[in-house]
């Protein structure tokens, strides 16, 4: 931990460490249509809106994220870090693809989400009155969306391709990109309990820069990992195991930070790279606990996915969201939102204590 705490970690407001490039706003403006298109597309077959990702909800349980009071300096950095404390938690499990009838037994990146209360300091505009800090994670250390324009080209090819994966494939293996596309599909597709996550894109610590991580660590979270899925399982199997899982067994996660050291070999414009943690090691800042609980409320899944918005950029201004994808995000998620809200006649709501959750 010594030599951790005295490396030469890059500030996150020096010179390089955000560069826009020409035509970013308007590949930003571009997925955000593409995403209502979709949107209204979905309405007009289903009368009935979900988001743009992440919209097959496996479960969603409440704990507590525990911060250590024993971090060295280099890591005390945010409101959040900056002393010990535990913070209670709701936490959403889920697939990522759009499809909420997605097929548990196929291949694909799986999602978790957190909101933390009770979470003071300095906020980003939009989210001064709001006391939560939200954290999301993916189970791919790198994302295919990478940067605005990525996704822009990325977006379009699967709305034009989607339903025929030949085709699809046809036009993702003419990129210099083409395994980080594909790679989505090759995922190991195991126990969510089991299954490690990340930020996959860059925020900042405090003075610094940091990727995130979610680690399980338990005996038994770790032996599950050993299992796949498997053509002779339900569709629903990921649900089911989640479910399984918590009605007997306490969760327990490592929060680790990944701090940036070298711009080239840890971009923070380009979320496709993966930042080597062998060198840029992942450090523990706190402690995710789920007390065994039912995974699956069906009021809290409405709640959820009618009312609630999971959003880094409504949150601390200490851990504000950097590059190209987070930008994008900074437009994209409030205009999903909002027509998701509209079309299916709902009201968002900023919840600021975890009892206003069912």
């Amino acid at each position: 931990m010594a030599d951790l705490a005295t490396r030469n970690y890059i500030r996150w407001d020096a010179q390089g460490v955000e560069k826009i490039l020409e035509g970013e706003e308007k590949d930003i403006q571009a997925v955000a249509d593409m995403i209502n298109a979709g949107q209204r597309a979905q309405f007009n077959k289903n009368r009935h809106v979900f988001g743009g990702t992440h919209n097959r909800t496996q479960g969603i349980v409440k704990g507590t994220f525990i911060v250590q009071d024993d971090l060295p300096k280099h890591l005390k950095q945010t409101e959040l870090f900056e002393k010990g404390g535990e913070y209670p938690v709701v936490c959403r499990y889920s697939s990522e693809p759009p499809d909420p009838g997605l097929d548990d037994r196929i291949p694909q990146p799986r999602g978790f989400a957190m909101k933390l209360f009770n979470i003071h300091g300095r906020k980003l505009p939009g989210g001064e009155n709001i006391s939560t800090q939200d954290i999301e994670f993916n189970s791919t250390p790198a994302l295919d969306l990478a940067d605005a324009r990525t996704t822009a080209e990325i977006i379009s090819l699967r709305q034009q391709h989607g339903d025929d994966k030949k085709k699809l494939y046809q036009q993702l293996e003419q990129r210099e990109d083409t395994d980080l596309q594909k790679g989505r599909d090759q995922v190991k597709n195991t126990h969510l309990e089991s299954t490690r996550m990340y930020s996959q894109t860059p925020y900042r610590f405090g003075d610094y820069i940091i990727k995130y991580s979610l680690v399980p660590d338990t005996d038994i979270q770790r032996k599950l990992g050993e299992e796949t899925t498997s053509p002779n399982h339900e569709d629903d199997v990921l649900h089911r195991w989640l479910r399984d899982f918590h009605a007997v067994h306490e969760a327990q996660y490592l929060f680790r930070v990944q701090l940036c050291e070298n711009l080239e070999e840890q971009p923070t414009e380009y979320a496709g790279a993966v930042w080597d943690e062998e060198k840029y090691p992942f450090q523990t800042v706190a402690r995710l606990v789920i007390p065994k609980q039912e995974s699956f409320s069906y009021e809290r899944k409405s709640f959820w996915e009618d009312h609630m918005r999971i959003d880094p950029w409504l949150g601390l201004e200490s851990l504000k969201p950097l590059g190209s994808a987070n930008r994008l995000r900074r437009v994209v998620y409030p205009a999903s939102s909002s027509l998701r809200r509209k079309l299916n006649g709902r009201k968002e709501i900023h919840v600021s204590s975890v009892d206003d959750v069912p």
